[in-house]
């Protein structure tokens, strides 16, 4: 492969490989001088709305915006391509503003743009208005919320995904991230997927003011080391002054045209851009400008010779139309009373039924499609299944982003345990109001020799604690296939727990399940105490059950099928017609799980008593059977419970 040395637009030299991409400048005509002033113009109008809605607001980032605004400009007013009567439409291109903190500039890019008064930029912060510190998916033109730094290049690399693969479109999606941020390991692995992906749609821009929050940054100005990394992750890589609109608007235009990879813009910027005694200055991170604003406003003005003229370019409308309401499965369950089968493998077989009839329901894992069975959808759809490799970070801000504008119904999975990795990104989900499912596969001690390092004994806790999110929690393959179903209809995030173990099939392939609503798997008239488990432990409560009926003890078990929203009123009738008592099994530690679920669900009803069974403690390899034993939270154990409360 030959290489050349190329002149960076900032002066510096870069080696590139020459035969890595195709790019073809014939059509690229320098914009005029008139063009050039009014980007500059407008950059400089950027940092004087930011400087004025920080100050009105009394906090912000000010200076982190300073830095931004020539390549906002050029950006918002130059390259992309989008409509202002519909700020997210589906064919126009993206922007995520990874570097959340600069939200200001962003509102004022678009307000200047037209799509609502400058004036309101004002309100920036207040209580009643929904240009926050931070974006949020309450603005019709931000997609995902971001602020929580590294992860908006995975989202990124996830939109753009969905454009060149699935959508098949001529929408770009660029994507803003402070060099601060580039520390977090999210946003390589986010490098090494866009590339491995051949994401010639995307482009990442990194803002490298040099200063971080309370120091500068590790690389400082060291563009070189910056570009080097790039490249060395397979992207098509510029230098770029930042502050040069004409060498912005050369590299985008370049970055437009080069074919087989996506293309990072490493812009040397200054903090503070265009402040007096404050640009490049340390110790102004997140501090608005307060007194210095007039000044500073006055100092910038002075650099603006016409009037605001920009707006959009024209977009292609050639998304495909999509619809992803009432999806349903092909077929039915078709399981027989008392197979034995592993939920992990149902949730397998939902999914590639779900997406044999809607191409538009995806799958994405890290690395584990044959332990969590995502494989049955890559077997049967190999188009709608996307390798995520071990990065489950990146996976679950891949699938975010592929969600985003209602492009796709996004199923991520991998082991439980290891979504903990991701909770960031499943938090920031929620602020995003993204719809993305995720399914993690062996939960609990019943995963056996593995260990404990293997076993998710709190993930119910972490979705239960996500504000909106609906937690299925599936006791065989009929309810784990029902609930796939549910979850590609249902709006927020959704998590599906399935286990390792096979277990026996106890519903009907017709069963109708909804979410809130539980199931009594077993009942009489005489019932003394109300078992609530799910999966394994409910497969223990059925043993228990059976070998207190021995002894003349009937005992009433709920399946919760959702832990959150959970059935409180089945569970309310079950405790008053068993004198109240009512006992816990559950795979998982006592914090956040099923027993926490129930005892905050039935707290305010006198006279129920909750007992609660599960993990207390770090469990150890060892056979399922014996490890269920040893925690307490076998048949045996349940037994003696009942005994103990009876």
């Amino acid at each position: 492969m030959s290489s050349k040395r190329q002149k960076n637009m900032d002066g510096s030299n870069t080696t590139s490989a020459a035969t890595d991409l195709t790019s073809d400048m014939a059509d690229y005509r320098k914009p005029d001088a008139k063009t050039l002033q009014t980007l500059k113009d407008a950059a400089n109008r950027l940092r004087i709305d930011s400087i004025k809605a920080t100050t009105a607001s009394k906090s912000g980032h000010p200076t982190s915006c300073c830095s931004a605004a020539d390549i906002i400009s050029v950006l918002f007013y130059n390259t992309m391509r989008y409509t202002l009567a519909e700020p997210r439409h589906p064919s126009s291109d993206r922007f995520v503003l990874s570097k959340g903190h600069a939200a200001p500039v962003l509102y004022a890019a678009w307000a200047q743009a037209g799509l609502f008064p400058r004036e309101d930029l004002l309100n920036l912060r207040k209580i009643d208005s929904d240009l926050e510190g931070h974006p949020t998916p309450r603005l019709n033109f931000i997609d995902v919320g971001t602020g929580s730094l590294g992860q908006g290049l995975s989202v990124a690399c996830g939109m753009a995904y969905t454009g060149k693969y699935w959508d098949k479109a001529s929408y770009r999606v660029y994507c803003m991230l402070g060099d601060g941020e580039s520390a977090e390991g999210s946003v390589w692995e986010a490098m090494a997927w866009g590339s491995h992906y051949n994401l010639d749609n995307l482009v990442a821009i990194f803002d490298v003011n040099r200063l971080g929050q309370s120091e500068p940054t590790a690389l400082q100005h060291e563009m070189d080391v910056y570009r080097r990394r790039a490249e060395a992750f397979g992207w098509n890589t510029y230098v770029v002054d930042g502050h040069d609109v004409e060498a912005l608007c050369k590299v985008l235009h370049e970055a437009s045209s080069v074919k087989g990879k996506p293309s990072c813009i490493i812009a040397k910027t200054y903090k503070g851009k265009g402040i007096p005694d404050v640009e490049d200055q340390e110790n102004f991170h997140g501090k608005p400008m307060g007194d210095r604003s007039d000044g500073a406003i006055k100092a910038i003005q002075g650099l603006i010779a016409g009037e605001n003229s920009v707006g959009p370019q024209p977009m292609t409308d050639d998304a495909p139309k999509v619809d992803l309401t009432n999806i349903k499965m092909t077929q039915p369950p078709t399981y027989s009373l008392g197979d034995k089968v592993a939920t992990r493998a149902a949730y397998g077989t939902g999914l590639a039924k779900l997406g044999q009839a809607c191409d538009r329901v995806v799958a994405f894992d890290a690395d584990v499609k044959n332990s969590t069975f995502s494989e049955k959808l890559k077997k049967a759809k190999p188009e709608q299944f996307v390798e995520c490799f071990i990065a489950e970070q990146n996976m679950v801000g891949v699938g975010i982003g592929a969600a985003t504008r209602d492009r796709a119904v996004v199923f991520c999975s991998t082991f439980a345990c290891f979504l903990s990795r991701a909770y960031d990104q499943i938090r920031m989900a929620a602020i995003s109001q993204s719809n993305v499912n995720l399914s993690g596969s062996h939960v609990g001690v019943s995963i056996g020799e593995d260990g404990p390092s293997q076993m998710a004994l709190e993930d119910l806790a972490m979705f239960r604690a996500i504000p909106g999110a609906t937690v299925f929690y599936p006791s065989d393959a009929v309810s784990c296939e029902r609930a796939c179903e549910l979850a590609a209809n249902t709006k927020g995030i959704c998590y599906i727990r399935t286990s390792r173990p096979a277990t026996p099939v106890i519903y009907s392939s017709d069963e109708v399940f909804e979410a809130g609503k539980a199931k009594v798997v077993r009942k009489s008239d005489s019932d003394k105490v109300t078992i609530v488990a799910a999966a394994v432990t409910l497969v223990e409560a059925q043993k228990a059950a059976d070998e207190l009926a021995k002894d003349g003890i009937n005992v009433r078990i709920v399946d919760p099928f959702t832990i959150k929203p959970l059935d409180v009123d089945t569970l309310r009738a079950s405790a008053e017609a068993t004198g109240g008592r009512v006992l816990t099994v559950e795979d998982h530690y006592p914090e956040g799980g099923i027993g926490e679920a129930v005892s905050a669900g039935l707290s305010e009803f006198p006279n129920i008593t909750v007992k609660k069974l599960a993990v207390r403690e770090v469990p150890r390899s060892g056979p399922p059977a014996v490890l269920l034993e040893k925690f307490g939270i076998s048949a045996n154990c349940i037994k003696k419970a009942v005994q103990e409360m009876l």
